[in-house]
Formats: C-alpha cells, structure tokens, sequence
C-alpha cells in the first residue's frame, strides 16, 4: 500500500449534487477527512436544481479507493452516479497502437507500397540482407520480451499478466525516444525456447530488450543471443538499473568528494540487477564491492553459488568478508540496495563510513525508509517518484537504444553503458548539483539526447557498428 495518495490508485467519480450553497465544500471535506487528496475538479455551470460534477481523487491503495468512495455515497444531497479506476481505464485496449507510415489514397501509393513496386524493394533485401535495417521496420523497432518469471515485484506471474507492463515499456520507448517498441510476452518452459524463439524474430527487430526473466535464467538468455544475434540485445533489469545508478554514484561522489578507486561498496541483492550494477561499477573503477544475499555475504568458495553468483564471487570481495548483510556494512561508503524492504536499520547506516552515501532502490518498499537516515546520509536515493533521486531505469534505455539503433550498432558494449551513465549525470549542472538533486528528472528532454549520442559516439567507437 502507498504511504500517501498517488495517481496510481485514483478513482474518477462523477456526482450529481443539489444546487445550494455548501455542497462542494461538504463533499470536498468528507474527501478530506477520510485523507483523500483531490487532484482535478472539472468545470461546470449550474443551470438547474442540480449539477454533474467529475472528481479525480489520489487514493493509497483499493480499499482506500473504497473507503472514499463511501464517504461520497453518505452525504446528503450527493449522489455517485459513476466511478472508475484510473489506472484501469488507462489500461483499456492497451497503451499502443501501429500507425502507418505511407500514404495510401490513390493507384500510384498503392502501387508503390505494395504490388507491384515493393517486389523492387524485395529483391534488393535478398540481394543484400543489411538493406532490410534500411528500408523495413527493422530500422527503428525493438522487441520487448519477457516470460513473465519476474515482474517487477510479483513475481512469476506469467507472459499474458506480464503484458500490460511491456506496453507501458513500449509507450515509454515512443515517447521517449522515438522508437517503435512492440512487446512479445512467450508462454515458454525453458531457456532454450526463449532463445530459439527470440533468434527466430530477428528478421524483424532492429533490437531486443529483454524484460522480467527470473534470474539465473536471465543472465544466460543474454549471453546466448549476444553471442547468435546480429543486433543489439539488452536486458534492462540488469543494464537500465546499473547505467542509472552509476550516474547517481558519479554524481553522489562530488557531493561527498570521494574516489570510486578508494570506495567500499555494499550491494544487497546478488540477482541480475546486483550482478550489472556491480560489474558496471568495477568498469568505472570501485575495487571493494562485497554482495549479500539470503545466506549473507557472497565470497568465492561458499557452496551452492549458481554460475553468475560465482563469477561475483571471484571478482568482488578481496577481503573474503563474511557474515550477515549488518556484518559487512561497517566501514562501507556506500549501500547499493536491489533486493526487498526494511532490510538494513539506522544502526546500520551509523555504522557505515562517514558521509555515507545510501542507494535504496527495492520498489515499492526500499530497504530503508529515507526519513529515518535523512540527518545521517549525506546522499540518499531510491526508485520511488515520490523521493528524492529517483533511480528510473527510463533514463537509460530509450536514449540507449536510440543511439544503437541510429548507429546501426550490432551490440551494446560495456563502454556504451558507461558513457550512457557519463551522459545522464551530465544532465545535472554542477550548479544544480544537491544532495536532493544527483539526477535528473525523467521528464528533462536533454537526457535522451545526451544518452543516444553518448551511445551512438561510443558504438563507433568500439567497433561494432554495421558498415563502418
């Protein structure tokens, strides 16, 4: 449940009410007292003994909604004539529709498009398969695909439940970044067949961003289609999450003017996230990075490490801390949260090494509530939109897949990911630079832009861009 009102769980009702004096005044307190927040009142002219009136309301969960809801139906004189889930009503249909892009509104178009002059436009493919990256959707479209093993906190909840999130993805990369996106959601049961299914679209797609496949699984869908498919493949979870919060850290650091070189970093969660997040980190030059998961710290030689657990084991930890996540937390610069809530207390964060910087960032509950540790961080960060410094994984891929696609890249290199992060702590001027304000807003316009070229630059950079 949401710890204050928030758009997410508005309602929309519509009341006809007499018309005498007070009667807004009373609806609108009986909202009030029930701790309803009122976001919109639609216009309205009386005419007559009554008027219609449609009322957005933030509410913190369901059963909030309900409890609004009532207190609307109890006042005299006020009747709810309707009343709708926001959320819901935004759902409807979906969130995306295919739009086309040539004319067809005589013989010449139709003639062009289709029959006979697009069998000109298919041989030239055959001829030279790269071409389809020119002249075909595959230019500017990317598959968004999931299993639905793991979404967002719910888990395995499966590919069709899974499909209203991977909409919300594709409008956002539209939005964003201009980039046609479309969700493909596989009723699977192995790896194996969402790597054969995946290969078997690339005619299609120009990128894959994969989303919501539980780890370990995940880290092997992605090393597999990196190694078969001639064109990017990206799993958010894992490089959206650690781009943004390499940026954040970047930034963070001028605050508390440390080096990444001289950082202890304690990362909770050892799942895909943790493992990019960590890797992305020891690329910008943090040595000291010590995981925990359930069983406590992560070391190379503990049993029972899958194989991506394995690889951090030998890579991170050179002291071989053991213990629970509290044991290793003394002394630590910084705390990278990725894992569940109200896993680490204010002790804790005393504990850490002086001008701690704090990146709680489970959703929707971090491991630590930001108002406990306010006057002992010196930074702190989550993913929610309702703090401060929120870590949003839209910061990243949309301006990630821009430049890619615009450089005709064939795969996403680390170093893309690194200058992606370069570019979106950039987006905050050292002017603007606070403890409150290490990133930017989602909605600043300029972060796509500096990402996509910061992107496009590095591509070419490295090499691995088709033609060049």
């Amino acid at each position: 449940m949401a710890d204050t009102p928030t758009a997410a769980y508005s309602i929309r009702l519509r009341v006809r009410m007499e018309n005498r004096p007070g009667m807004l005044g009373q609806l609108a307190m009986a909202i009030g007292d029930v701790e309803g927040n009122i976001s919109a009142l639609e216009g309205f002219e009386v005419k007559t003994s009554h008027l219609l009136e449609d009322i957005v309301v933030n509410c913190r969960s369901v059963a909030h909604q309900e409890q609004v809801i009532q207190a609307c139906q109890s006042l005299e004189g006020i009747e709810v004539i309707e009343h709708e889930d926001r959320t819901f009503k935004m759902h409807e249909g979906g969130k995306i529709e295919v739009l086309s892009l040539a004319p067809v509104g005589d013989r010449d178009d139709l003639s062009m498009a289709y029959t006979p002059g697009v069998a000109r436009v298919c041989m030239e493919i055959a001829k030279n398969p790269a071409a389809a990256h020119e002249y075909t959707i595959k230019k500017n479209t990317v598959a968004i695909v999931s299993d639905g093993s793991a979404v967002l906190g719910l888990g395995d909840i499966g590919p069709q439940a899974a499909m209203p999130v991977m909409e919300g993805k594709a409008l956002l990369f539209k939005e964003f970044a201009g980039v046609d996106a479309f969700p493909i959601c596989l009723e699977v049961d192995t790896i194996d067949e969402i790597v054969e299914t995946v290969e078997r679209l690339e005619p299609v797609f120009g990128g894959i961003n994969l989303e919501d496949i539980a780890a370990p699984g995940a880290f092997e869908v992605e090393e597999r289609l990196v190694e078969s498919l001639d064109i990017p493949v990206f799993h958010d979870d894992q490089h959206g999450t650690a781009i943004v919060a390499l940026a954040a850290l970047e930034n963070a650091l001028e605050i508390v003017d440390k080096k990444m070189e001289d950082l202890k970093v304690v990362v909770a969660g050892v799942g895909a996230a943790g493992v990019a997040v960590s890797r992305i980190l020891m690329n910008a030059g943090v040595r000291n990075i010590i995981g925990s998961d359930r069983q406590g710290a992560v070391y190379d030689g503990r049993a029972g490490l899958n194989s991506a657990k394995q690889w951090f084991a030998e890579n991170t930890n050179p002291e071989r801390l053991r213990g629970s996540l509290s044991d290793v937390m003394p002394g630590a610069d910084v705390f990278i949260g990725l894992s569940g809530p109200d896993l680490i207390g204010v002790d804790d964060v005393r504990a850490m090494a002086s001008d701690p910087v704090v990146f709680a960032m489970a959703n929707p509950d971090p491991e630590i509530r930001p108002e406990l540790i306010q006057d002992i961080a010196a930074v702190i960060a989550t993913g929610r939109s309702d703090f401060p410094n929120q870590i949003n994984n839209v910061l990243a891929f949309p301006g990630v897949f821009r430049g890619a696609l615009d450089a005709g890249a064939k795969r996403i290199t680390e170093n893309m990911k690194v200058q992606a992060a370069g570019a979106i702590a950039s987006a905050v001027s050292s002017d603007e630079l606070a403890p409150d304000h290490i990133i930017p807003s989602v909605f600043d316009k300029s972060v796509v832009e500096l990402v996509a070229r910061a992107s496009f630059e590095a591509a070419i950079a490295d090499g691995v861009t088709r033609g060049r």
